[in-house]
């Protein structure tokens, strides 16, 4: 738009461009402001929603049973046993509460009314919502001994609230179905079970005896369910995350206490692990905050004075040594804190982070006095828990000292470029991509190939260090990781900083056989363990290089698996066929039309919906147990493409 067509614009603006969006058509218009998205990280907040209801009656006292079900034509039902939706008329809006719930945002009995002491549900704009994003809803309560039902259709009711029958002698409880809206949901209405079973299951954990299912009914033939009830609450959670790691001292540190006014509680439940990664998620009324929060903030403050003060006084630390960091004293922990408050202050809708001022005290002092009373009285754990973190603390001095050499040498040399790297001449981030290419021949066919205006290639070669056997210290210097380092310029670890990323597509190109899948696995290690943000930003990509290239008549096609393949081969009748072993078997030309160009090319952006399964997958991918290794590629063979060895 030029300045003259912003003038004309601005002309006609006056009260006819003002639209006031009645009941619930905010929520159609700009769903992503309630849910994140209208991908499938919205759809399955859909049911998020509906459950973290039924989870506020568990946090409650009133129910004990929460079951999901996917129904064919991927409906969502959910009922729970608690004390049932009232079904009485709210004065105000002269309709009945159900209704209410279900078509007026920030309705609901979480606003200091009694009806709820924590609530995960803070904004009262769940089950609205959903309703609003939903080709149709039905509610059923069973309350007071009777059943009541209403359907609504894109938010707004059909039919009135009516009594359909008589409940079972001493039941209560409410049933929601509901048909996410593809008019919504453009990309795909289809839920995927493994990560409703990972969100339910963490329920679960965090709500000790609460007994939740997920039933998957829609293949007639295979009905899927799994149950999930953890009386050991978040101790077991630890424990569950822990499985294929090995502990440094066998007991989970588990504590709680609550606050004084009685307005809120912190529980707390760690352990350490041989690993140098640590894991720790944050709970705020059975939310998980993402982003943290000050409950996060006040277990960090507290967990690092408290090591700090007992290696003091048990002389582990002597007087001329500094005071071990938060990175130290977190090497290799799982912790879970999860605090429950009566007036949640969350940041959005999706309650990524966690504001009372309050409960950072609270966490604070719980870890205070309870983390050092744990260590005077278990001696033995409170051994091996130093031992670490005072390695660790050596690993990160050899690793400023390697990151000072790193420094020096290269501003001795006259450009800090790795020599391999063959740059772009674009020095605008926006457009520029990196190929991480598997070998030299590979690497010369990508160069000849490229548009040398904004793609940069870097050729590797051999297999890198696995970074998940390795601290920081043992990647500066390392021929085969710093070249990416110095080529990204972000820096790594603590000196990581994303606005210095030079390039915002990184591209992994290797083979498509069993050599190429571990380059891009030891690469993907590497970026999570240590430039995590590439990966949550979205900066990081798989290229897809074909499988075979067919023949005839000279011409010549591209199939990018064996279906693929046998779909040309079908349609083209007797072909050539030649199978790539590599992409050196690619002159540049061939790799530019099939793998580099931006307008034929597949890739496969890399996205980390869920950091604990992220961290557990590549323990067991690349960790030192190869039984656990094992048993992950016989359960999920069946999902990858068949590859020709």
């Amino acid at each position: 738009m030029d300045i003259k067509e912003v003038t004309q614009a601005s002309e006609t603006y006056d009260e006819n461009q003002i639209q006031v969006l009645e009941g619930l058509e905010a929520v159609r218009k700009r769903p992503g402001m309630y849910i994140g998205s209208t991908g499938v990280r919205g759809l399955h907040h859909l049911v998020y929603e509906i459950v973290d209801n039924a989870v506020d009656e568990a946090l409650a006292g009133f129910c004990d049973r929460i079951d999901v079900v996917i129904e064919p034509g991927n409906v969502i039902n959910v009922t729970d046993n608690g004390r049932g939706i009232p079904v009485g008329v709210e004065h105000k809006t002269g309709l009945p509460a159900v209704t209410v719930v279900y078509t007026v945002l920030h309705a609901g009995g979480k606003f200091g009314g009694g009806g709820y002491k924590v609530s995960s549900g803070l904004h009262g704009v769940g089950a609205s919502v959903v309703n609003a994003l939903s080709t149709w809803l039905e509610v059923k309560v069973i309350h007071e001994g009777k059943v009541y039902f209403q359907r609504f259709e894109r938010g707004k009711a059909v039919t009135d609230l009516k009594i359909i029958g008589d409940a079972e002698a001493g039941a209560t409880g409410t049933n929601v179905r509901f048909l996410a809206d593809p008019e919504i949901f453009r990309d795909t209405t289809e839920y995927q079970y493994e990560v409703l079973q990972k969100h339910l299951r963490e329920q679960a954990f965090l709500n000790a005896g609460v007994n939740i299912v997920l039933t998957d009914r829609r293949d007639p033939e295979e009905e899927i369910s799994n149950q999930f009830c953890y009386e050991g609450g978040i101790s077991s959670f630890v424990e569950f995350i822990n499985k294929e790691k090995q502990p440094v001292h066998p007991d989970i540190i588990h504590f709680s206490a609550a606050a004084e006014d009685g307005n809120a509680t912190a529980e707390i439940a760690m352990q350490y692990t041989d690993s140098y990664n640590e894991l720790l998620l944050s709970f705020a009324n059975d939310v998980h905050t993402t982003d943290g929060g000050t409950h996060v903030e006040g277990f960090k403050r507290a967990l690092t004075r408290v090591m700090n003060a007992y290696a003091r006084a048990h002389n582990i630390l002597k007087d001329n040594d500094q005071n071990l960091s938060g990175e130290d004293v977190r090497e290799g922990l799982t912790a879970i804190v999860s605090v429950k408050v009566k007036d949640a202050q969350f940041e959005s809708q999706t309650k990524a982070k966690l504001g009372n001022t309050e409960i950072g005290t609270l966490v604070n002092s719980v870890v205070g006095d309870k983390l050092a009373t744990y260590l005077e009285e278990h001696p033995a754990a409170a051994k091996a828990i130093f031992d670490k973190a005072l390695a660790a603390s050596r690993a990160r001095e050899a690793a400023r000292k390697a990151r000072e050499l790193v420094r020096r040498k290269s501003a001795l040399e006259t450009a800090s470029l790795p020599g391999k790297l063959a740059d772009c001449r674009s020095r605008n981030p926006a457009e520029t991509e990196l190929y991480i290419v598997e070998g030299d021949s590979a690497g010369g066919s990508a160069k000849g190939g490229r548009n040398p205006k904004y793609q940069a290639i870097l050729p590797l070669w051999g297999k890198m260090l696995n970074v998940e056997k390795a601290r920081l210290d043992k990647v500066y210097g390392n021929e085969k990781l710093m070249p990416i380092v110095m080529a990204l310029g972000t820096g790594i670890g603590e000196d990581f900083d994303l606005s210095k990323l030079r390039y915002h597509k990184i591209i992994i190109m290797a083979d498509a056989d069993v050599d190429g899948s571990h380059i891009r696995i030891l690469l993907l290690t590497f970026f999570f363990r240590f430039m995590r943000p590439l990966i949550e930003e979205g900066h990081i990509f798989l290229a897809q290089p074909p499988l075979y290239r067919l023949t005839k008549n000279k011409q010549h096609y591209y199939a990018y698996s064996d279906a693929q393949r046998d779909e040309l081969m079908k349609e083209l009748g007797q072909t050539d066929i030649q199978r790539y072993k590599g992409l050196g078997e690619m002159d540049a030309q061939q790799l530019w039309e099939t793998t580099m160009n931006p307008e034929t090319r597949i890739m496969k952006r890399v996205n980390m919906e869920d950091a604990t399964t992220a961290d557990a997958v590549f323990t067991v991918l690349m960790g030192d147990r190869v039984e656990p290794r094992r048993q992950y590629i016989q359960e999920n063979a069946k999902y990858t493409d068949n590859i020709d060895v």
